[in-house]
């Protein structure tokens, strides 16, 4: 939006901004004839009319008369009570999922309406993962910051603040976490026990977790799950780093020293003091009083009303962060369960489970599969914590890696016959650095918010059983945080805002010289980005962030499994004979190649040029992207990447594509190179059978032998630059970058969820078991939720 341009208030909690151009007063005037006209007709012909998002000619293929496509018409009334479609859209940006529409019911078929874009495909009879546990929730952090915030906040906007993240009004969350210790997201580092060699933690305390405010967060939380939802409520912790004095010295402490100086850095391979995985178990006294700690805290906590679901052994184990931190390797943490931590809980508390890895997904797959293949650790182990960053430093990349690895995981549980008690947890998400608020740009913090949608609904679908971000409620710039690594989150705490004035800096906010731009704008503005002007009046911001994941986390509740879905494109974005959906923001370093059924949109165009297989669009911000096709498998993610086209760093493949059959019509992508090491990409099919998406859902493109079997490594190349696969089933699928822009999932309970990342709207068929059941239309940068009445 034009900051400059003045804004009025429309009367209704909304604004609307004053036109100074004629064309734009004139087109508005035609859509509302075309208004007038399509209720007219709906008159006539006795149909309801709903909002919806354009106007078609339409007739037996031909321009003819117009026709509207409703958001969301029922064809077969008789299968249900009622269908509601809930909606939040960029374009309507002030109106989100308080308020409901019903669909409308008719006995007309799809086809008196506009021409389906797209085939929303589910199967509410066929479980995707009915042997494993079902969906637990979703929620986030009690960290330091978090309450420090929260209690900046008046006692009403308190009250409001719970409300909105686990009552019936707000979010529904039913997991909560926590750090041992403290964590980045602390206003400085602390520790429960400081007192070096006490050993048996005579001196250890949780004061400054009643005194920030944390436990009394957790306590009201759980009352409002409690009392409005009638859920258990899940709380977990994560150590970031033990007290120093058990830490073994880091590179940037004395030669000299016994120990680590201070909490944050870390030893490797191990953080801990003096440790040995020759030493039997039981004799190191750092490691048996770190395992005593947890013990402690649990019994602390739990004098507080508050019991633990879960612990998991460290935060992000594999990096020796600036902030608290504590290093392992898989074979050090596995040896420090197996020896210490693991007899440790059994005994003192056995009901609380125990996660391993807490980590990103790049090596999910090999830090399950040795946990499991060590017979003495394994049988501590009741689930795995997954974080959804990229491994390297490019941000963008966070919740865009990993997706075939979660299958993965999966497979590996079933290979390995795990009990289907164990846990998958997204246990951590968030997107860095700073807040949309702050940043100012509603595309940038739109961006975010599709992300976390389609990470969320991925990883369910994988068959994860919950989703956790990272800090519940931060301040305007994303803080506190005592090492500056700013980040977002769905509620921001701005008490400045609560009588509308532009704020000071509050005593705890690390903020850039120039703060935060939201700052800078009026409540209005913020009313017409999304953020509720009635929520800014108690000092409470309500991101974009906040709506997409409430489409998810309020009506997919604990005990829902996910069935069967996934989007048919149908060329939905296929537009005057080229690729649409607008510009590829993921043609990126680092994203994953997969192949999805065609949608004609640019995330499946790709450029052949000198030998590259090229892909361009741009970033969040708007500035252009281009990438190439790796030339070699990731060591991590077991399929191609999108890298650099530089030659000089000789990342991209270069290939040739060379045609096969008598007809020519297909192709095979052939790696250029030593004659005995050519290599051809193919389709490589997901583990766990996709899960609920399915084979076709997101299969890798990888590099292997030009001789497979059936059609994995040919191709046919279309004039509008797409690269086809009928190597699934014999279905056809289009090579992707990540995933396409229009995306489905759907669950036992009757709730669908239709996710659009394109600048184009689309309508939808949506079809149970091949029947036309509903249909319905989307428009562009929206998040639908379906929810349906059904047997």
């Amino acid at each position: 939006m034009d900051e400059q341009t003045p804004l009025v208030s429309n009367g209704k909690g909304g604004n609307q901004q004053r036109s100074c151009n004629p064309w734009l007063d004139r087109a508005v005037t035609v859509s509302i004839v075309l208004v007038i006209l399509v209720a007219i007709n709906s008159l006539i012909s006795n149909e309801p009319t709903s909002s919806g998002h354009d106007f078609v000619l339409l007739n037996e293929g031909k321009p003819s008369k117009v026709m509207y496509r409703p958001v969301c018409q029922v064809h077969d009334s008789k299968l249900f009570d009622s269908v509601q479609v809930l909606q939040t859209s960029l374009a309507e940006a002030s109106l989100h999922w308080w308020s409901p529409q019903e669909c409308f019911k008719t006995t007309s078929p799809p086809q008196k309406y506009a021409a389906s874009d797209a085939g929303l495909n589910i199967q509410f009879s066929k479980l995707a993962h009915p042997n494993r546990l079902p969906i637990i929730g979703m929620g986030g952090a009690f960290t330091e910051a978090s309450a420090v915030n929260f209690e900046s906040l008046s006692q009403e906007a308190q009250n409001k603040v719970i409300e909105l993240l686990f009552g019936k009004e707000g979010l529904g969350y039913t997991i909560g976490r926590t750090h041992i210790n403290s964590c980045d997201f602390s206003v400085e580092s602390y520790a429960y026990d400081d007192v070096d060699g006490d050993f048996e933690l005579k001196h250890f305390n949780i004061s400054h977790d009643i005194n920030a405010g944390m436990i009394s967060m957790m306590q009201r939380a759980k009352s409002m799950l409690k009392e409005q939802w009638g859920d258990e409520f899940h709380l977990y912790a994560s150590p970031w780093s033990p007290p120093s004095w058990m830490k073994a010295p880091t590179s940037t402490d004395a030669e000299d020293a016994l120990h680590a100086e201070n909490m944050t850095g870390s030893a490797q391979p191990i953080c801990l003091r003096d440790y040995s995985m020759n030493e039997t178990a039981g004799t190191n006294p750092y490691a048996k009083a770190w395992a005593l700690y947890f013990s402690k805290f649990l019994d602390e906590y739990a004098k507080q009303g508050l019991d633990f679901w879960a612990i998991t052994i460290q935060n992000e184990p594999e990096f020796p962060a600036p902030w608290e931190a504590c290093s392992y390797t898989k074979e050090t943490m596995a040896d420090f369960l197996a020896k210490y931590l693991g007899p440790q809980l059994r005994e003192t508390h056995p009901d609380v489970n125990i996660f391993i890895f807490d980590h990103n997904k790049d090596h999910a797959p090999a830090w399950v599969q040795s946990f499991l293949n060590d017979e003495t650790a394994s049988q501590y182990v009741d689930g795995t914590g997954i974080h959804w960053y990229a491994g390297g430093l490019d941000r963008l990349l966070d919740g865009a890696q990993g997706q075939a690895n979660m299958n993965r995981v999966m497979s590996t549980l079933d290979k390995m016959n795990v009990n289907e008690d164990h846990v998958i947890l997204g246990s951590e998400a968030c997107h860095c650095p700073m807040t949309g608020y702050s940043g100012g740009d509603v595309n940038v913090a739109w961006a975010r918010a599709e992300r976390y949608a389609h990470t969320i609904l991925f990883d369910l679908s994988a068959g994860s059983q919950g989703w956790v971000e990272w800090n519940l409620i931060l301040d305007s710039v994303g803080g506190p945080n005592h090492l500056g690594n700013f980040c977002d989150t769905t509620l921001l705490a701005v008490p400045h805002r609560a009588d509308y004035s532009i704020p000071p800096v509050l005593e705890f906010e690390h903020t850039q010289s120039k703060g935060a731009v939201g700052d800078n704008r009026t409540v209005e503005e913020l009313q017409t980005l999304g953020m509720p002007a009635d929520l800014i009046k108690l000092g409470i911001v309500a991101q974009p962030l906040f709506w997409y994941m409430g489409h998810v986390s309020r009506y997919v509740r604990p005990g829902t499994r996910p069935v069967m879905a996934l989007a048919e494109g149908n060329m939905a974005f296929f537009k005057d004979n080229a690729a649409g959906g607008g510009i590829n923001n993921l043609a990126r370093d680092g994203v994953e190649l997969t192949v999805w059924p065609c949608e004609g949109s640019t995330r499946q165009k790709f450029y052949f040029e000198d030998n590259q297989i090229v892909v361009k669009g741009h970033d969040w911000l708007g500035e252009p992207t281009t990438s190439c096709i790796g030339k070699s498998n990731s060591d991590d993610f077991y399929g191609v990447l999108l890298t650099s086209c530089n030659e000089t760093l000789g990342l991209a493949g270069m290939f040739e594509i060379s045609p096969v059959g008598d007809d020519g019509e297909m192709v095979q992508i052939v790696s250029i190179g030593d004659e005995n090491d050519k290599e051809c990409l193919s389709v490589r099919e997901l583990e766990n059978g996709g899960g609920a998406y399915g084979p076709r859902g997101g299969a890798q493109v990888a590099l292997g032998s030009c001789d497979l079997p059936g059609y994995k490594n040919y191709w046919t190349h279309t004039d509008m630059g797409e690269f086809r696969s009928k190597a699934i089933d014999e279905e056809e699928v289009c090579m992707t970058t990540g995933w396409p822009f229009l995306q489905v999932s759907a669950f036992d309970n009757g709730v669908v969820v239709v996710l659009n990342e394109a600048d184009q709207s689309a309508n939808y068929n949506l079809n149970d078991d091949g029947r036309v059941i509903l249909s319905g239309s989307i428009p562009k940068h929206s998040i639908q939720t379906l929810l349906i009445d059904h047997d």
